[in-house]
């Protein structure tokens, strides 16, 4: 199979930092808010006291994964757990999550990677918000795919939930990179395969979400958070919650439901006119259809990504041109 081209490295890495970056300003509202800030003119403002493109910690964790993978040459997990230590104890952390913290602390007081995921029945999306450079690395060896992007999550979360989520991400982005259209049920097909290796009920999730893409977006929001849900169980978030399943289901649909002529920006502001997590789902957004279009297709604001002035669009396209050289 054809190698994909830098441009769409670039684009996968530097369109989850703009997904990402559009979705910080509002994460955590409902999607009254959040339908009337996509449509708005505020759009894409910052949030104080972040700068303009400050993006959080979906991008950051991500960005330190590719970045330990080129810098040593390889996947190296001892590498980025000692990184994923470093950015919560040296407060570089921005929106941090409770799982990926606990295990942070755990690396830090000298716990060895294999032991410090948060263990179930924790099932956040903080690994699966990650795990697109595994797509990008392993794009032409499936099985490997799958092998580190459960293992990359393993290193902060325990719960095989997490661990499908990171394969489904990896595994749509590794599609977009490929695909020169975007056919739902072959898609969703695909990506189940990878996932079933990993998690058989995920799998089943994905299968499923090829059923509803026909369903408008405000009517699918629902239907998709409340997916994977044990019976009688609720939280307080309004919208697409933190929670793995409903989270990588509802990015997967934002980029299969996303109109062909602006693709982009389409699946992000769907991905974010349902409230909750919209940071994370944006992201996740954002990087699959950024492997899509590449950077030359990505609008004009992704000029101003920015981690508080440092790994800024100019670095991550830099540093998605490097890890397309290992290739």
């Amino acid at each position: 199979m054809a190698l994909p081209t830098s441009d769409r490295f670039q684009g996968c890495l530097v369109g989850q930092a703009l997904g990402d970056a559009l979705g910080f300003p509002v994460e955590g509202y409902g999607p009254e808010y959040t339908s009337a800030y996509v449509d708005g003119p505020g759009f894409g403002t910052a949030r104080d006291p972040f700068p303009l493109g400050q993006y959080t910690d979906d991008t950051q964790l991500a960005r330190e994964l590719l970045d330990s993978w080129v810098q040593a040459g390889e996947w190296r997990p001892e590498d980025f757990g000692q990184r994923v230590a470093a950015i919560f104890s040296e407060g570089r952390i921005v929106g941090r999550g409770r799982a990926t913290q606990e295990a942070a602390e755990r690396l830090t007081a000298g716990v060895p990677w294999q032991e410090s995921g948060t263990p179930a029945p924790s099932a956040g999306n903080g690994s699966a918000m990650r795990s697109a450079p595994v797509g990008l690395m392993c794009v032409n060896d499936p099985d490997r795919l799958v092998t580190l992007a459960a293992e990359q999550s393993r290193i902060t979360h325990a719960d095989i939930r997490c661990q499908a989520g990171s394969v489904a991400i990896a595994a749509a982005v590794a599609i977009a990179l490929q695909d020169d259209k975007r056919d739902p049920w072959d898609f969703c097909e695909r990506v189940a395969v990878h996932v079933a290796k990993v998690d058989a009920e995920f799998a089943g999730h994905v299968r499923w979400l090829a059923d509803i893409l026909p369903v408008q977006p405000d009517a699918a929001a629902p239907m998709v958070a409340g997916r994977g849900r044990r019976e009688g169980y609720s939280d307080e978030w309004h919208g697409i919650s933190p929670f793995v399943v409903p989270s990588v289901l509802w990015s997967l649909y934002c980029y299969l439901r996303a109109g062909e002529e602006d693709l982009f920006m389409d699946a992000v502001r769907i991905a974010i006119r349902a409230g909750g997590d919209v940071d994370t789902t944006a992201a996740m957004t954002g990087a699959i259809a950024g492997a899509r279009i590449g950077l030359g297709g990505l609008p004009q604001m992704a000029g101003t990504v920015n981690d508080r002035g440092t790994w800024d669009y100019d670095q991550l396209a830099d540093l998605a041109k490097r890890a397309h050289k290992l290739l």
